[in-house]
């Protein structure tokens, strides 16, 4: 079978995408990097404030993803009715999460923080970071929810624009709060309040005033019936349990590496900013093959469709083998940009050879979840298969290696990684057995 238009299709959409990604990833670097040279705590501090907005981003992903599902479909239909119900659903379920949020951060910051570590000059420390970034949670919702939507309808340019403008403000406010007022990570959390404003200003004020498809008004958003309610609950929620419960088996992941030590941690979050860096070409990928694939069906063209999974396949791990080996070099230079122990810089070039080794699965995982299954209505698979390895196996693994054998932590990382070994292979059997195709828009 002939996949016309398969790779001209991905890259459009993946491109801007990645670009997009790797700019945000840059600004969460830099502020990282710029906080590294306070020192090691100020570094674990500023890493577990930001478990909790990576939570909230984890539900909120799984709210867009849901919605996803719909507007690609609807695109596929040229259905803008359609497009602007389900954007107005994921504005209105996005906006009640983050304000929970934003509210237990601005009142038991350090209580929260107290559940990740307990070290407690780190929880003093991030407790007051937490507070201060917590009043970026609703902005960032809204925006996540139109980036979304801007995605799903192949307007994937201004998304890239607002992230390159952001990333600027943010490197500017945090070098002049951190370091020329001192006020330390204090300053990092006020500068990244500051560029979210003004990046959702932008997408707002531009996108109305050029009349993207997916621009309405308030009337337009709530005007959706019961029915498609019920609709997109079925589709969503499962998405939303399993971004929500994955999130917080990451952070229970984390609160297993902070109790082998804070300099465990630190060199988790090192590991973790560094490899973001590459990450964001596979979750391009990613992305763009859940547009391609969501609009086909939307179309009515399942066998392109089913075609374009079946390629995705062997694509994605490969994308994820070929980025990964940039890790390599990229770990000899973190004595360069972290003010950290040289234990603490050889744990964390150990931990990313691991990642190396293990990008095509994790790829693939990426791939099979977001790309695939979501894109055809597949949801509560996806989810099932993805919470059981998270808290049958990662989790009890980890807990396992840390507090009844005592490994190093090298070894606890390799445990907790090898998670997307088996998912992996579950992907595999679920995606050439074709039953993921769903079309959620009839």
């Amino acid at each position: 079978m002939k996949l016309k238009g398969f790779y001209s299709s991905l890259i459009a959409i993946a491109v801007p995408v990645m670009l997009q990604n790797l700019l945000q990833t840059f600004v969460n670097m830099l502020d990282t990097i710029m906080i590294g040279r306070l020192g090691s705590v100020e570094i674990a501090a500023v890493g577990l404030g930001n478990q909790v907005f990576f939570v909230l981003n984890m539900i909120l992903f799984g709210i867009n993803s849901g919605g996803g599902v719909f507007i690609a479909q609807f695109w596929g239909k040229k259905e803008l009715g359609g497009i602007k119900k389900s954007l107005g659903i994921m504005l209105t379920l996005s906006l009640i999460v983050s304000t929970i949020f934003t509210l237990l951060c601005l009142l038991i910051p350090h209580q929260i923080l107290h559940l990740y570590s307990p070290d407690p000059e780190v929880i003093k420390v991030g407790g007051d970071y937490l507070r201060l970034v917590s009043l970026s949670y609703i902005v960032t919702a809204i925006t996540f929810a139109y980036t979304n939507a801007f995605r799903c309808t192949e307007r994937v340019k201004l998304p890239l624009v607002c992230t390159s403008i952001s990333m600027v403000t943010n490197a500017v406010s945090n070098y002049l709060l951190i370091f020329v007022v001192g006020w330390g990570v204090k300053g990092a959390a006020i500068a990244t309040v500051f560029s979210r404003v003004i990046e959702l200003l932008i997408i707002i004020g531009w996108s109305y005033n050029r009349k993207y498809e997916v621009c309405g008004s308030l009337k337009e958003y709530i005007n959706f019936d019961w029915a498609f309610v019920g609709k997109f609950v079925k589709i969503a929620i499962p998405v939303i349990l399993n971004e929500s419960l994955w999130g917080l088996g990451i952070t229970v992941t984390n609160a297993i590496y902070a109790h082998a030590g804070t300099d465990a941690i630190t060199a988790v979050n090192i590991t973790g900013t560094i490899s973001q860096l590459t990450w964001v070409f596979c979750m391009g990928f990613g992305n763009g093959m859940s547009v391609i694939i969501g609009k086909k069906i939307g179309e009515e063209n399942t066998d392109l469709a089913r075609g374009y999974a079946k390629r995705s396949l062997w694509f994605m791990p490969a994308v994820g083998a070929g980025v990964g080996i940039f890790l390599l070099p990229l770990s000899f230079l973190l004595p360069v940009f972290f003010n950290v122990s040289p234990e603490i810089i050889l744990t964390a070039k150990y931990m990313l050879l691991v990642l190396m080794i293990s990008y095509p699965f994790n790829s693939s995982c990426m791939n099979w979840v977001v790309g695939v299954c979501r894109a055809g209505g597949d949801t509560i698979f996806s989810a099932v298969a993805e919470l059981i390895t998270m808290w049958a196996y990662a989790v009890p693994i980890g807990i396992l290696a840390t507090f009844v054998f005592n490994l190093p932590i090298i070894w606890i990382y390799i445990c907790i990684s090898s998670e997307n070994i088996l998912k992996a292979v579950i992907g595999l059997i679920r995606v050439l057995s074709g039953k993921w195709l769903h079309d959620v828009t009839k």
